[in-house]
């Protein structure tokens, strides 16, 4: 049965002014449900250098031609001086077995190696890899790095904490985030040209992070970095170093048999950042 309207210019009338206000609704919705993604950038490697296969890498670090590398496991964590062309160890200094090692930064003429679960971090001279001092912190320990300022420690969370480098006490906190909201699993960390690179563990992504905002800038997908023959027995992605002096980028993982130099887009494109070219240098 049909049914007419008895004033049908009035019906048009309404739908007319009710239709820019659905829109809007919509529109706004939309922005709601849909906030704008994190870029992810791929790789290219430039160069690849050996790495000892044994070395369970908690932390990596670039410096005057050479890496200082952090390893972990429980009877097995050290800390190392490499000669990247050869991969042989130049200096080393095993830790207690009761110890985890970390993360690793240098820091002007030290280096500073975390724990995971003994709360303890070392400070070594960077030459002769004396201890120097020790220092204590509440959470556990899995990265650190520096804004040549202060040190930057991670625990797996989604927070970093900020150090002060003479006493080590926690000056501040950031929560690390993307459009989906807190990034948890932070691991290796290294700053890079203003900004924090960090190890998400346990993926194939590098977060990159600015300092301030605690906002993922850009990730770096390094899925496939390890061919499947070397991957055999091989462990997650986890050790960033930069080399301020000639802009160059090198990531490894657990118990990898390569090194690699590598560059992104991201290097040159990302929006926002803060910070000098200071030297910088797991879970």
């Amino acid at each position: 049965m049909g049914y007419k309207l008895k004033n049908p210019g009035w019906a048009i009338f309404v739908c007319l002014a009710v239709l820019p206000v659905v829109l809007w609704a919509q529109s706004a919705g939309d922005k709601g449900l849909k906030p704008d993604r994190t870029h992810v950038y791929p790789y290219r490697v430039i160069r690849s250098y050996p790495h000892d296969r044994q070395a369970f890498t908690q932390g990596l670090a670039y410096e005057n031609g050479f890496f200082y590398e952090g390893t972990g496991l429980h009877g097995r964590s050290s800390l190392r001086k490499v000669d990247p062309a050869s991969g042989h160890i130049l200096n080393e200094i095993r830790l207690e077995p009761s110890h985890f090692g970390e993360g690793i930064t240098v820091f002007g003429d030290r280096i500073v190696q975390l724990t995971w679960l003994s709360r303890v971090g070392f400070v070594y001279d960077k030459t002769s890899f004396r201890l120097l001092n020790t220092f204590t912190y509440t959470q556990e320990g899995w990265g650190v790095t520096h804004d040549g300022q202060r040190l930057i420690m991670s625990d797996g969370t989604s927070v970093l904490h900020f150090l002060d480098p003479k006493d080590f006490r926690e000056i501040a906190t950031l929560g690390v985030h993307d459009e989906r909201g807190p990034v948890t699993g932070l691991n290796e960390l290294e700053f890079v040209r203003g900004v924090i690179y960090a190890n998400v563990w346990p993926t194939d992504r590098i977060a990159i992070i600015h300092p301030r905002t605690g906002r993922v800038e850009a990730w770096m997908d390094l899925k496939g970095l390890l061919g499947k023959t070397d991957s055999q027995g091989a462990d997650v992605l986890n050790g960033i170093a930069y080399d301020a002096r000639g802009d160059r980028l090198f990531v490894t993982g657990k118990l990898w048999p390569k090194v690699f130099e590598i560059q992104s887009a991201v290097r040159t494109r990302l929006p926002g950042r803060t910070g000098s070219k200071a030297a910088e240098s797991s879970r």
